[in-house]
């Protein structure tokens, strides 16, 4: 383990460069720039107090990976407000179909991954936190990183309903991306949670082989 004292990795500097290119290049003609500055304040908030979070409590390359990649696909997402995100413009052009029509979806589906991804990706780094920095046993911190995962889900859709509330029917739309789902709100937290699900029972699984690899050593 790191000292306290010491410099990021060279790994995780480049990561947080990369994510902040990311957002940059995000943050050059989106697509509703009124809705810019809520889209990337959580990516801002990352960039400015997670150097100085890894100094004191360190994470691994892997644990760090996973919130990067979060981060890099809410970039993307935030460029196109989400609901626009060209996924199928992109698959067109590689493989001359879309992804809607091989799928039959009827719905631009990047925030049903983005919120996937999040509970896929958010598992690792909130068990290593359980674990390693507040001394948490393996069992435990697997419940507690899938209740953070839920919880997380869970705060961030009341927040999508309150800017709702305060702001123009129109960027309120555009920001929250139902596209006429009435359900949209637990269709995100169901997928965030399936995500959690997957990532917890995938890292069961890893555990399970090293010990078995361990054995017959």
């Amino acid at each position: 383990m790191r000292s306290r004292s010491e410099t990021l990795p060279v790994s995780q500097i480049l990561m947080l460069a990369g994510l902040a290119a990311a957002m940059a290049v995000s943050l050059v003609d989106p697509l509703y720039p009124e809705n810019s500055w809520l889209q990337h304040a959580p990516t801002a908030l990352v960039l400015v107090m997670l150097p100085p979070l890894l100094r004191r409590y360190p994470l691994s390359n892997g644990a760090m990976g996973c919130i990067t990649g979060v981060f890099l696909l809410h970039c993307l997402g935030a460029h196109y407000s989400y609901s626009f995100v060209p996924y199928d413009d992109w698959a067109r052009w590689l493989t001359g179909q879309t992804i809607s029509e091989a799928f039959g979806f009827t719905r631009n589906h990047y925030d049903r991954l983005a919120h996937f991804a999040f509970g896929l990706l958010a598992i690792m780094p909130a068990r290593e936190v359980a674990t390693r920095h507040l001394g948490l046993s393996r069992r435990l911190a697997a419940y507690i990183a899938f209740g953070f995962v839920i919880e997380a889900s869970f705060a961030y859709e009341v927040f999508e309903w309150l800017l709702a509330v305060f702001m123009s029917p129109a960027s309120a739309d555009a920001y929250n991306g139902q596209q006429g789902d009435i359900f949209d709100a637990q269709k995100d937290m169901a997928l965030a949670a399936f995500g959690a699900a997957t990532a917890t029972g995938l890292l069961a699984c890893s555990a399970h082989w090293r010990r078995r690899t361990a054995g017959r050593a």
